[in-house]
């Protein structure tokens, strides 16, 4: 069939654009070198909430007008998390107030956490005279939905808070009471009304909804109708932010993408991993976690690598600031998760800040700051040859 002139005039100029135009544009990032991204296998009506959240997330940018403070840290959630990534140390979070177990002492004085900003008109909250505190980071987010929907049994079953088995490391749950808003996990496993809490530095938020609106109130001075005290002045006020859209941008973390692992056949890669458990890190560091059921079947009873058993184990006097939150010890932190860790550095500016407030500059620092129950592989891994640490690092910057 023989094409008109006509149209030939037309189309050949818009394929020759077409083709001009996909050699200029660049390539997509390879799925395994970013961290955010939906998890795969979520509906049309999923991803669709998934995508509002997500502009909340990043695009949202709170001004007096629509809420801001008065006192704040930051004015969007995606201002601390680049990329869904870890924070810098221009964006740590100071918390305050509390040094055992018998709750904060200075809630009057604006605890748990220092409001370091105001808008015009009001001051910036200054940490109190004699107040415990230290600097939290903030952490990457992807791959949360799977870690809240590992079960309380699983966690209970790697936990020995009295190291009955010897080994030196205990692994302990934070115990809390919840704010009432919160629907208790079907999987829960109360213990003389105190839950297991998983998320934080200290594991002191009980799951995602808990999360995000502590953090639109703390980080962003939003109330919402899950929490409505502003923290700066405590007057209880009206929402600054729907129910809907706290509940979108909590989808949104709970559908975020585990980390994909990177070179994992590589040589070296395999190696590192072989000492990485051969020294005693996966005995914390748990590789393999499993999710229960959900009613989003994309997180459903899913394996899953996140190197974390979500407990918390006492560091050491190095990393003991000497602050606390819940029935955490002062030098108790919530084990990491390493998955993503080799992406750290694309939100850090280029650099690694690693450990709870960033002090550790890289993975070998971070691994040397270890004690208390790490002691042992920290030393472990200090015995090690130049080429075996050189293979555990690049396994777990694959991670």
């Amino acid at each position: 069939m023989r094409i008109p002139k006509w149209l030939l005039t037309f189309t050949l100029p818009a394929l020759v654009l077409v083709v001009a135009c996909e050699k200029m544009l660049p390539k997509a990032p390879a799925a395994d070198s970013i961290l955010d991204g939906p998890v795969g296998g979520l509906t049309n009506s999923e991803m669709s909430t998934f995508l509002h959240g997500d502009a909340l997330f990043n695009e949202q940018i709170f001004t007096v007008e629509t809420g801001l403070g008065p006192g704040f840290v930051a004015t969007s959630c995606g201002s601390c998390h680049a990329g869904d990534g870890k924070g810098h140390p221009f964006t740590t979070l100071t918390r305050f107030g509390q040094y055992d177990s018998n709750g904060n002492t200075f809630l009057h004085l604006g605890g748990p956490q220092l409001q370091n900003r105001a808008i015009p008109g009001f001051k910036p909250e200054q940490l109190p005279a004699g107040a415990p505190h230290s600097n939290f980071m903030p952490p990457a987010n992807t791959g949360l939905g799977f870690l809240e929907l590992v079960s309380d049994a699983d966690i209970l079953a790697m936990s020995d808070p009295n190291d009955a088995d010897g080994d030196g490391i205990s692994g302990a749950c934070n115990w809390k009471k919840i704010p009432g808003y919160l629907k208790v996990f079907d999987f829960a496993a109360p213990k003389n009304g105190y839950y297991i809490h998983r998320f934080g530095k200290k594991a002191a938020a009980y799951n995602l909804l808990h999360q995000t609106a502590n953090a639109y109130n703390q980080d962003i001075g939003i109330t919402s109708v899950f929490e409505p005290v502003d923290p700066y002045t405590g007057l209880q006020t009206d929402p600054e932010i729907s129910e809907s859209d706290i509940n979108a941008v909590v989808f949104y973390l709970q559908t975020l993408k585990a980390p994909i692992r990177r070179n994992s056949g590589d040589a070296m890669n395999v190696q590192g991993e072989k000492i990485f458990k051969q020294i005693g890190c996966e005995n914390c560091h748990r590789e393999t976690l499993k999710t229960t059921t959900s009613k989003t079947a994309a997180l459903s009873e899913k394996l899953f690598h996140p190197y974390t058993d979500l407990l918390l184990h006492d560091m050491g006097p190095a990393l003991d600031d000497g602050y606390t939150e819940g029935s955490a010890l002062t030098s108790e932190w919530r084990t990491p998760p390493l998955w993503g860790l080799g992406l750290s550095k694309n939100s850090q500016g280029g650099s690694y800040f690693l450990l709870h407030d960033g002090r550790a500059t890289s993975i070998e620092s971070a691994i040397e700051f270890h004690g208390g129950e790490a002691l042992k592989s920290k030393n472990n891994y200090l015995l090690l040859g130049d080429s075996d640490k050189k293979a555990l690092i690049q396994f777990l910057e694959s991670l």
